[in-house]
């Protein structure tokens, strides 16, 4: 089975790659692969932050990695949280912290449409490719569910009624973000690799 390294610290993000690749490829978590750091995401795209964790984890090991970033696009704060997500309440802000500021942010607003968009960058023998998923929906006003993490509680995806939190993984999987940017991953994996059989 190939290995590719995670570039992440985050457990619940691990926890919805490996529920997507289904045990097809090993994956390790910056954690797993003895890597103590914390990677930096100074950049004000998605994209390029992405990029900065995937080729800091080459660097350090030369090995297959995948990293990703994530952010809650609203249309009502021009995009915002977007790539401030994670820390949209300060630098050591957690979840609920966002959470509280996102909702203070949109009181009173009627436009609460909103996407989650991922970006993940594979760095595959010193190449680097990126494959984008988006997940449309609206943010309620109140947070609904214990289950997920991040901006989860208050995030309905179009075509249900319920939050991201109020779903297991495997609803979840039917409409998230990150899981159509895998599923891009996955299948060009899959490809590279037929292209390896003779």
């Amino acid at each position: 089975m190939d290995t590719l390294i995670f570039a992440t610290n985050n457990p619940h993000k691990v926890e919805e790659v490996r529920s997507v690749l289904k045990g097809q490829w090993d994956i390790l978590s910056l954690k797993e692969a003895g890597i103590n750091i914390d990677i930096p995401e100074p950049h004000d795209t998605l994209e390029a932050n992405a990029r900065e964790k995937s080729f800091t984890i080459y660097r350090l090991t030369q090995r297959n990695c995948f990293s990703e970033d994530t952010g809650l696009e609203t249309a009502a704060l021009e995009g915002a949280p977007g790539v401030k997500s994670a820390r949209f309440a300060g630098e050591n802000a957690g979840y609920e912290d966002n959470t509280r500021k996102l909702l203070a942010e949109l009181e009173g607003k009627k436009n609460r449409n909103a996407r989650f968009r991922t970006v993940i960058s594979l760095i595959l023998n010193g190449m680097e490719y990126q494959f984008e998923g988006i997940c449309p929906g609206t943010i309620i006003k109140e947070k609904r569910g214990n289950a997920g993490f991040g901006y989860d509680p208050v995030f309905v995806p179009d075509g249900d009624t319920r939050t991201f939190a109020e779903m297991n993984t495997s609803e979840k999987n039917r409409y998230s973000h990150r899981k159509k940017a895998m599923d891009m991953l996955i299948s060009f994996l899959a490809n590279k690799n037929m292209d390896k059989k003779p």
